[in-house]
């Protein structure tokens, strides 16, 4: 369930930590530690009630009870995950966010081969952050990710502040017609600008799905983006919420949700402090485009808990290395739209277009030979994006194994924050400085599927 009360979330952790001993696992980024026992994520197609219409076929996820599972783990302890693919095609997990051994990123022909129907791939490491992260496919994508396969990621700290209560919202669109059914996933001329747009939004698989958490209590709200193309621009009504962490890390200093834009690939922890009477409700919303939208909502039950935000002690930082800026070498990233449109031979899907490159070249599809490396870096040393936006579309920069912190931007004054994902705005420039401390090649690339699946994406060499 999303909702978790601290009693629940303290037996999660003894139960997770009384995993016997197995496989050998990753440790910062090789193989030392043992492993729990794999946890089973089967990937299967099923059915879900998503509109009034009637139940959804063709529905990808991770096992038969709809939703792909919340996982859970704790940092710095090993995790271990068994994928068998029950889909009448290839299928991989990419752990998006978590900075683990490049072996285990879950990039077709980059980083693994294929799991093809029937066979299994054992993922193992260890966590080296704690915050919010998710999961998904990265092997035709469009199609396997709007069909359902995006889950969340809770990395634990057991010495993180105490909370009353958690939720945990996975937002996401799904392309259906009036009889609820799939629909084309795409338009090429939505896909040339900002991405095709689903037609029913949804919270955790629900229409604005309510959640009870103890009045005047503090609730830790867990928010990920899992959508292929929408970008939110969220805020909070009936309540206090303060937000204490981006992408997994925590905020250099905390501000309350006045108004906040994410977009697909992008987490947001909230801390909610919940309205004292019995029955009043808080409610997220999405206020971009015409009219505010509810996302979900939060229904304050019992005697009032009087918590205060402030009292909320701070979230330790992930163990990120920070860039010497004095040495750090730039690297160019200039996002663009291209002249190019040809089809191009893809072994793990293509929309058979190409609208979009990084540095004047569009990616030429998942290919067992994709094109040279952006940039080869040196193991250890310190780097500069500077990443320039000349479209007139925002767009979700991803970053894989590595995270980065945020600099300084052309249009507005930035906080340092740290992260893997960077929602660049149309005519702004931003430095975000990283060290290459993760060997081996890793995925740059858009979050809105279709302009990653049309040209924009590349790739870093570390080693």
């Amino acid at each position: 369930m999303p909702l978790l009360t601290r009693r629940n979330l303290l037996k999660a952790s003894a139960v997770a930590g009384a995993y016997g001993a197995g496989i050998g696992i990753a440790g910062k980024f090789g193989f030392a530690e043992a492993a729990p026992e794999p946890q089973l994520l089967k990937a299967l197609k099923t059915e879900a009630m998503l509109t009034e219409a009637g139940p959804t076929k063709d529905i990808m996820s991770w096992g038969q009870d709809g939703m792909p599972p919340i996982l859970r783990m704790t940092k710095g302890r090993p995790y271990a995950a068994r994928l068998t693919n029950g889909l009448d095609e290839p299928t991989t997990i990419h752990w998006h966010g978590l900075r683990i051994d490049n072996r285990m990123d879950g990039v077709p022909f980059m980083t693994q081969p294929y799991v093809y129907t029937g066979d299994s791939f054992d993922y193992a490491f260890t966590p080296p952050d704690a915050g919010t992260f998710w999961y998904h496919p990265h092997c035709n994508t469009l199609t396997q990710m709007g069909h359902g396969m995006t889950g969340v990621i809770v990395v634990e700290d057991p010495a993180d502040p105490e909370f009353d209560a958690e939720v945990v919202l996975n937002l996401r669109d799904w392309r259906l017609g009036g009889d609820g059914q799939f629909i084309a996933p795409f338009r090429p001329r939505d896909a040339a600008k900002s991405g095709t747009y689903g037609t029913a939004r949804t919270a955790n698989w629900q229409r604005e799905p309510q959640y009870d958490a103890p009045a005047g209590g503090l609730v830790r709200l867990r928010i990920a983006v899992t959508d292929v193309t929408r970008i939110f621009s969220l805020k909070m009504e009936g309540a206090e919420a303060t937000v204490i962490a981006i992408d997994g890390n925590p905020v250099p200093k905390r501000f309350s949700l006045d108004l906040l834009q994410i977009g697909p690939g992008q987490r947001l922890d909230l801390a909610v402090r919940m309205p004292d009477g019995e029955g009043a409700v808080a409610t997220l919303e999405d206020i971009r485009g015409t009219a505010p939208k509810t996302i979900a909502s939060l229904r304050a039950t019992g005697q009032s808990l009087k918590r205060d935000v402030g009292d909320l002690g701070p979230l330790a930082e992930n163990p990120v290395p920070k860039a010497d800026l004095s040495t750090a070498e730039p690297i160019p990233l200039v996002l663009s739209a291209t002249a190019e449109n040809t089809a191009v031979e893809s072994i793990c899907g293509t929309l058979g277009y190409s609208f979009w490159a990084i540095n004047k070249v569009p990616w030429p599809g998942d290919t067992p030979d994709p094109t040279a490396p952006l940039a080869e870096l040196k193991l250890g040393k310190s780097y500069v994006f500077n990443l320039e936006n000349t479209t007139p579309h925002a767009h979700p920069i991803h970053l894989h194994g590595m995270s980065f912190t945020v600099i300084s931007s052309s249009t507005r004054e930035v906080m340092p924050l740290v992260s893997d994902t960077y929602l660049i705005q149309p005519d702004e420039k931003v430095q975000l400085a990283f060290v290459a401390d993760n060997p081996g090649d890793w995925l740059l690339h858009c979050h809105i599927i279709e302009h990653q699946k049309t040209g924009m994406t590349s790739y870093l060499r570390v080693g």
